[in-house]
């Protein structure tokens, strides 16, 4: 695929999510999908397949976790760089979560498309704060945000 092609498809995939759009979401994932989620919390890891991305990931870890009313991922977003077969972007996302810790995530993410579909992920984020907001496994010492926040 061309740069542009892949660049625009990202920017449509950032935008369902924006909108809580997630059937078009998951209906930009290729059938034979694979993501790759940094780390050693539950939702790292690799997962192969349609299935296992929406169902597990998305809507048990992440989603499940959460307060449904307070979901909003895509809330800012930006390309850092693409070519004729990867998109690399930051992302920021989140929500209220049900253990009461507000997750507020940012992700790195590299993007492979394949037929105008999504086919291969590779995420990188906060860890601890997974662990803490999703899965409930705070930090013994507790650490603040840094004063002065990244911007890009």
């Amino acid at each position: 695929m061309a740069r542009q092609e892949n660049i625009n498809l990202l920017n449509q995939y950032f935008t369902l999510m924006q909108n809580g759009d997630w059937a078009a979401v998951e209906a930009m994932y290729h059938d034979n999908i694979v993501v790759h989620m940094l780390g050693t919390t539950p939702a790292s890891g690799r997962m192969d397949g349609k299935a296992m991305v929406t169902d597990d990931l998305i809507a048990e870890k992440v989603h499940g976790a959460m307060l449904p009313d307070t979901i909003k991922f895509a809330r800012k977003w930006k390309i850092m760089c693409a070519d004729d077969q990867r998109v690399v972007a930051i992302m920021e996302g989140g929500g209220e979560t049900k253990s009461g810790v507000t997750y507020d995530q940012t992700y790195c993410e590299i993007f492979r498309f394949q037929d105008g579909k999504l086919i291969e992920m590779h995420a990188f984020f906060d860890t601890a704060l997974a662990e803490a907001a999703l899965f409930e496994n705070p930090l013994t010492v507790i650490r603040h945000p840094a004063a002065a926040q990244m911007d890009y």
